[in-house]
C-alpha cells in the first residue's frame, strides 16, 4: 500500500504564488516570501509591522479596518481590490482576501492574502483617500446610493467625488471611468 507523503504546510506557505501572511488585531505574524517583494521589504522587517504600512495614508488604514469588521462579522471572510503602497511609496492596485480564524474576532488571528494586479490596472491618478475608497467601490460595481450608506456619505456627496474621479480619468461616463479604473480598453 502507497503512503501518501506528509504534507509539509509551512513550506506551501513560504513558496505559494500569492503574498501570504498570518495576523492579529491587523499585526503581521508571519508572512511568506511573495508578500515581502511584493511590497518591497524582506521577511524580518514585516514581522511584528502594522498592515498600516501598506495604506497611502493612515486614513486609508483606519477606513478600512472599519469597512472590514462588519463584514468580516458576518462572514468571517473579507475580500477587495484597493490601492496600496508599497516601501518606495508607489501606489498599486492590489486584491486582497482575508479570513477570520475566531468567528467574533474579526480582527483577530486570520490569514490573509495579497496579489499585485497593477499590470492589469495601473494607477495613473493622483487620487486622495476617499477618491480611492469610492474607487474601489465603483469597480466592486456599487451605486452611488449603495456606497453612501456603506461609508456614510449622501449620494450626492459620492457623486461629486465620482465627477472628480471623472476629471482626473478624463471619463466622459461612469462605465468608462470603470473601464479604466479597472484597466479594461474600451469597448468599440
Amino acid at each position: 500500500m502507497n503512503v501518501p507523503p506528509a504534507i509539509d504546510f509551512e513550506t506551501i506557505f513560504l513558496y505559494a504564488p500569492v503574498g501570504m501572511c498570518v495576523s492579529e488585531n491587523r499585526v503581521i505574524h508571519t508572512c511568506n516570501e511573495v508578500l515581502a517583494a511584493t511590497f518591497g521589504y524582506t521577511r524580518a522587517e514585516l514581522v511584528g509591522q502594522s498592515f498600516e504600512a501598506f495604506y497611502p495614508t493612515q486614513d486609508d488604514f483606519l477606513r478600512t479596518g472599519d469597512r472590514i469588521v462588519p463584514i468580516m462579522n458576518a462572514r468571517g471572510l473579507y475580500s477587495d481590490e484597493r490601492i496600496m503602497r508599497r516601501a518606495s511609496g508607489e501606489l498599486f492596485w492590489c486584491h486582497i482576501s482575508g479570513h477570520a480564524l475566531q468567528p467574533n474576532n474579526p480582527l483577530g488571528p486570520g490569514i490573509w492574502t495579497f496579489q499585485d494586479v497593477s499590470e492589469k490596472r495601473p494607477v495613473t491618478a493622483n487620487l486622495t483617500p476617499r477618491e480611492r475608497e469610492i474607487a474601489a467601490f465603483l469597480v466592486e460595481g456599487k451605486t452611488s446610493k449603495q456606497i453612501g450608506r456603506q461609508i456614510d456619505l449622501s449620494p450626492r456627496t459620492v457623486e461629486m467625488h465620482r465627477a472628480k474621479l471623472m476629471r482626473k480619468f478624463s471619463a466622459a461616463t461612469s462605465s468608462e471611468l470603470v473601464h479604466k479604473l479597472v484597466g479594461l480598453p474600451l469597448p468599440p
